[in-house]
């Protein structure tokens, strides 16, 4: 936004929090003095970017300290300014915010990698002490994509590749599905242009193709809706480019994605959303294999909504998904809209949320136990983290989350560390499978246990992809080695 001022910013703090503007009038002010004469490759006065990252803050409707955090991220880094003065010119919480997200001296490394691998580990593992951290590195690194057209052609690969390797996850993960997809968008805009022309020219023909079958659904299924009082609101969208990069990438036509053509119908509770979902297909056929219920199986990012895909009339598949007002929110900003429903306690709910139900955080501290070394740490991260996931089913049909490649013994240690120790057989969709076995996508598993056991054996550790079950499997053998 090149035409932001501090007056934009202080109207969007005011809309949920007046009470802020002079604690972040007295951040910009701070952060303009200190970058005063430093200037952008763009040519513009620097504080043009932390007042883009704030507003962006602002409009997730952020605390006052992230956003001042927001305001003064790059003090630490690029001025005079100490952790010591953040802390007393304005409070320890926002001094710790901007020392988590200030990058580690490079006077501190041999090499320029050695400093690249810890400021990885830095950024990924902010998220155990406060996911704040995280938010404002997304928002910070989502004003940089934007304006990356000022950098040098090699640079902008270089940060759009690292955009897709490590920001996307991390936004995925805390289910902020905007930034998210406006990042994959812009990354691949910069590494393969012509790709990203190519499905964005196909992308605005299928929607002109499609916009008056798409309205004659949306007045049809809105026209029944009223007739049966369900409160509602219906948005048409299209799939972003790169979402269809990917599917194009594993072999599908544009008009093999069933989801490319999307109904957001939102209703104000969940009977209703299992009521539309009936109007949805008393007029348009279902495909059964594409049905997913979320509302009582949710995605590990908070996500709930009812995905249901539909033969359109002139042919075209469209997907409806239908939820509630309150899980649309949440569908688009993930943990973020903390910051409406528990106010001044967000931030504490925030980190008991991840902790209690993020698969990717209890993951994280597996991995961040394991390996001392940075250069391992990030290896594992991304090979177990960042990389594709599989969505298996426990034999109670709880989701469980592992990474593309786990095995069943992977799976046993997820569920508990016992139930691996003890594990003698596995089954998965009613057959029995050898230990190393690849777990796919909606698998059903069930571990036999034995008691008397004698445990896993070193050759399991091939067999493994996730930090948890190596650790686990080689506590065991090393008390064995002990008896």
């Amino acid at each position: 936004m090149n035409d932001l001022t501090l007056e934009k910013l202080l109207d969007e703090v005011g809309k949920y929090n007046p009470d802020a503007i002079d604690k972040i009038k007295k951040a910009y002010n701070y952060a303009d003095d200190l970058h005063s004469g430093q200037y952008r490759q763009s040519g513009e006065p620097y504080i043009i970017h932390p007042l883009n990252v704030a507003y962006t803050l602002a409009e997730l409707h952020a605390d006052s300290d992230t956003v001042c955090a927001g305001l003064l991220h790059d003090t630490l880094e690029d001025t005079k300014a100490t952790k010591a003065d953040l802390e007393r010119y304005f409070n320890k919480e926002i001094a710790d915010l901007v020392d988590g997200v200030t990058k580690l001296s490079k006077m501190n490394f041999d090499t320029k990698q050695d400093q690249n691998m810890a400021n990885t580990r830095k950024i990924i593992t902010s998220i155990m002490s406060d996911v704040r951290i995280i938010i404002i590195k997304l928002a910070d690194r989502l004003h940089n994509m934007r304006t990356l057209e000022f950098k040098k052609k090699e640079k902008q690969i270089e940060n759009a590749l690292e955009t897709i390797n490590i920001f996307v996850p991390l936004a995925n993960y805390i289910g902020a599905y905007r930034i998210k997809t406006e990042l994959e968008d812009i990354s691949l805009s910069y590494i393969k242009p012509d790709v990203y022309k190519e499905i964005s020219e196909e992308k605005e023909k299928i929607e002109e193709m499609s916009r008056d079958c798409l309205k004659e659904m949306l007045y049809t299924i809105k026209g029944i809706l009223i007739g049966k009082e369900i409160p509602h609101e219906i948005k048409l969208r299209t799939k972003n480019i790169y979402g269809i990069y990917e599917r194009k990438e594993r072999g599908l036509k544009l008009s093999d994605i069933h989801d490319l053509l999307v109904f957001k119908i939102m209703v104000d509770n969940i009977d209703n959303c299992y009521r539309t979902m009936g109007v949805v297909h008393s007029q348009y056929n279902p495909i059964n294999e594409y049905f997913k219920d979320y509302l009582y199986n949710p995605k590990k990012n908070m996500y709930k909504s009812i995905h249901t895909t539909v033969f359109a009339p002139d042919k075209r598949l469209v997907q409806a998904q239908i939820r509630t007002f309150d899980m649309d929110r949440v569908a688009s900003f993930g943990l973020t809209t903390y910051w409406d429903i528990h106010k001044g306690n967000a931030r504490d709910a925030m980190q008991k949320e991840l902790a209690e139900e993020f698969q990717f955080y209890k993951s994280l501290r597996q991995i961040d136990k394991k390996f001392g070394d940075n250069a391992e740490f990030v290896k594992q991260a991304k090979q177990e983290l960042f990389s594709d996931k599989v969505y298996v089913y426990s034999q109670t049909g709880e989701i469980i989350e592992l990474p593309k490649g786990a095995t069943p013994i992977d799976f046993a240690y997820a569920i508990h560390t016992d139930l691996g120790n003890s594990m003698v057989e596995s089954i998965v969709n009613d057959n029995e499978v050898p230990f190393d076995y690849q777990l796919h996508n909606d698998d059903r598993i069930i571990i036999s246990e034995d008691s008397l056991s004698p445990g896993p054996t070193e050759d399991w550790l091939s067999k493994v992809v996730t930090a948890k079950a190596k650790r686990r499997i080689e506590e065991r053998l090393n008390r064995t080695s002990q008896k």
